[in-house]
């Protein structure tokens, strides 16, 4: 029995939420979104709150069932309340910058690294060394946070590079003489 599975999905004040066959469409002041689930698994729209449940007993049907529930919970709570991930730059020289409909970074190349920023996310950096990435969206906000910490990945000699906020590099000695 999932526990994360059985509990229902509440619907605040102000979201609006549907089903079309297979799709969970849910709709918020901060935007629309949906998502599409598996076979194994059926919702149901109960007044203010939406039932995830399996339609057999496999493994597999258990295993989408947690994961199918959270699906949900995060389209809610993405109209509502929208996320967010902060990311620090640290090095020498080290900084971003939003231009326009692009992040420039620079990260000790011969080249500075402009980032498009995709639809429906928004970077800010509210100072040269920290970028702060939102959106409706938790997988994307997730994935475009991922893709700038990629370019230049924390090292763990000085602890240069781009890491997330609250993020532990562990550090090691250098060479002894």
């Amino acid at each position: 029995m999932s526990k994360i599975g059985k509990l229902p999905v509440a619907i605040p004040a102000g979201v609006t939420a549907s089903l079309d066959g297979q799709t969970v469409k849910v709709k918020g002041p901060k935007g629309a979104l949906e998502v599409i689930l598996v076979d194994e698994i059926k919702a149901e729209i109960n007044g203010s709150e939406i039932v995830v449940s399996m339609n057999g007993e496999t493994t597999r049907h258990k295993a989408m069932w947690g994961m199918s529930r959270t699906l949900v919970a995060n389209l809610v709570d993405g109209v509502t309340k929208g996320f967010e991930k902060k990311l620090e730059i640290t090095g020498v020289g080290y900084k971003a910058a939003v231009q326009g409909k692009a992040l420039n970074l620079s990260l000790g190349f011969s080249h500075d690294v402009i980032y498009p920023i995709p639809e429906g996310i928004q970077i800010v950096t509210p100072k040269p060394t920290e970028v702060v990435v939102s959106g409706i969206d938790r997988q994307k906000v997730g994935q475009v946070a991922a893709e700038i910490r990629e370019f230049r990945g924390p090292e763990p000699y000085k602890g240069k590079g781009v890491r997330y906020a609250g993020e532990f590099i562990f550090r090691k000695e250098g060479k002894k003489k």
